[in-house]
């Protein structure tokens, strides 16, 4: 796993007076805090009288490779099944056959919860012991969560998702650059700054594999209850449902993946880099869920517009 840049920490905190805990469900998602509205940019003037011409925008730079933690004994009381957790029955890892403890994020670029959330959860993510894989699941919700949800997975393909990951939420919920109505060639357009082809990119959110991974996403958050963002799955075997701030559900998942590392027996693992995630997401790849080729699935008329 990689380290993500740190860009906006700002924005946990322009969002934290009016969000506080509150999430973002499927059938009637919160709408964006109020950003201004996205302007052109006015060039200086040169000496002449002249507009300067515009920058055009760099590249981000490659994110750096993540060092894992220690494991460390999970702090604070144990979680209340019921409560602070579900469990959930006969669950099983977003990816199969994965060796190592997963936590999937589910997550929309367009839920202000998730934005709030990401600077804190960032920080957990760097220090997770190397036998526990973060995944974030983009939701593919209907309507205007969709193209987010490809654009995630376009970015994937693309190998931009960590660069861009925290920009995407930062346009969206500050600088109005992105917004519910975007069409998805306004999106490609505004990942071209990473360094990819925007027509490329279109046509990668548009592709067969991005819709397989959309439908693999959507099955999984089915199968594991969750009908809201940001929501943590602790190894496909719990559900985080409480905590009363966002470093308090950050408290229940490191209960919860101890508890699945003294189910699993295992000790932490070494670390050996992405050859072992490649192996496992090409297993998963290899056997496409039978509706992949349906393409995106009906989208709940609550959530359109």
């Amino acid at each position: 796993m990689k380290l993500r840049m740190p860009t906006w920490p700002r924005l946990g905190l322009a969002l934290t007076a009016t969000l506080m805990l509150a999430a973002c469900g499927q059938d009637a998602p919160q709408q964006a805090a109020p950003a201004a509205p996205a302007q052109q940019a006015t060039a200086p003037a040169t000496g002449n009288g002249a507009a300067a011409p515009a920058q055009a925008p760099q590249p981000a730079a490659p994110a750096a490779e993540r060092t894992p933690g220690p494991v460390v004994p999970p702090q604070g009381p144990p979680p209340v099944a019921g409560t602070d957790y579900v469990e959930i029955a006969s669950g099983q890892p977003f990816k199969p056959g994965n060796p190592k403890i997963e936590v999937v994020e589910a997550f929309g670029y367009t839920c202000p919860a998730c934005a709030q959330f990401e600077p804190v959860l960032s920080g957990w993510v760097d220090r997770l012991p190397a036998d526990v894989e973060f995944i974030p699941v983009p939701a593919p919700f209907g309507g205007f969560w969709m193209p987010y949800a490809k654009a995630y997975y376009a970015a994937e393909t693309a190998g931009i998702a960590e660069q861009s990951h925290d920009a995407v939420f930062e346009a969206f919920h500050l600088r109005g650059e992105l917004n519910h109505e975007s069409t998805e060639p306004e999106i490609a357009r505004f990942y071209g700054q990473f360094g990819v082809d925007p027509q490329e990119f279109a046509r990668t959110m548009s592709s067969f594999s991005v819709n397989a991974k959309v439908n693999r996403a959507r099955q999984f958050l089915q199968r594991t209850g969750v009908d809201g963002t940001p929501t943590l799955v602790i190894d496909g075997r719990y559900r985080v449902t409480g905590g009363n701030s966002w470093e308090d559900k950050l408290r229940i998942a490191d209960h919860l993946i101890a508890m699945r590392r003294d189910a699993r027996g295992t000790a932490p693992a070494q670390d050996t880099g992405a050859a072992a995630d490649t192996d496992a997401d090409a297993d998963a790849d290899a056997a496409p869920d039978a509706d992949a080729a349906q393409g995106e699935a009906t989208v709940d008329p609550a959530e359109a517009g």
